[in-house]
């Protein structure tokens, strides 16, 4: 999910606000709440919220996806801060994260989120949201053509289209495969987000496909799994030091 300018820019006007509000009330209903977010039950010494915490520390110290992404959001001027920047909270639905702009905040849905593997998907996801947001003055509630560009890119940058996650999902190789993946998955992320129309959605994925596939900021590559996500890292690092040198 996504919203408005961040920090730094100006705040959204009323109608936006409220536009907003109801779409994080839909989808993160704990971020109008009141109190305490609401915990789940698990059957451990560990609650919901705590195992949510760790994950998502393991994630952030260890995931090469995630590293390039903090990296590359403090080299653009948006350091990312773990305590203000990431909410671990229950959702609606079978929604795992969601990026929301209004507050700059990165929702983990930790009543879904059950294991390592699916929280390093959620925050490489929601932070490539995050770093459009810091770079490029998305219009995310009132043009769906922005919401579904960024959609486009994390589902294409993220490794949500991976081939073990695409076996696990029953779904085999054909021609174009990747890429048939990752317009069906960015489909699916604007419906979870808006109440509008699969074909609206589709069409709007259709529309920007081709120039948001092949943005690849800030990987430079599509990165099929961690090992080319650690040589994109390398990269990334390879030419803040050539930038700085000039």
């Amino acid at each position: 999910m996504a919203g408005a300018p961040d920090e730094r820019g100006r705040g959204p006007a009323a109608g936006e606000q409220l536009q907003q509000q109801h779409v994080s009330c839909q989808v993160f209903p704990e971020r109008l709440a009141q109190g305490n977010p609401q915990q789940g039950f698990f059957s451990s010494f560990f609650t919901s919220n705590q195992k949510c915490q760790l994950r998502l520390l393991k994630t952030l110290e260890t995931n090469p996806y995630v590293k390039l992404l903090l990296d590359a959001m403090k080299h653009s001027g948006c350091a990312v801060n773990k305590d203000r920047h990431f909410s671990c909270e229950d959702c609606n639905g079978n929604v795992s994260g969601g990026f929301d702009a209004s507050t700059s905040q990165i929702v983990l849905c930790q009543n879904n989120i059950h294991n390592q593997a699916h929280m390093n998907r959620v925050v490489t996801h929601e932070l490539i949201h995050a770093f459009d947001h810091c770079r490029a003055h998305v219009d995310w509630f009132t043009n769906i053509r922005h919401l579904a560009c960024s959609e486009v890119r994390a589902a294409n940058l993220s490794g949500d289209c991976s081939l073990v996650n695409e076996i696990f999902r029953l779904h085999f190789g054909l021609k174009q495969h990747h890429q048939t993946c990752v317009r069906d998955r960015a489909t699916l992320s604007i419906l979870a987000v808006r109440n509008i129309s699969k074909e609206v959605a589709k069409n709007a994925v259709d529309e920007v496909f081709e120039s948001c596939f092949n943005d690849h900021e800030p990987f430079g590559r599509i990165p099929h799994n961690k090992t080319y996500a650690r040589y994109a890292h390398r990269d990334f690092e390879n030419r803040d030091r050539y930038y700085s040198n000039i």
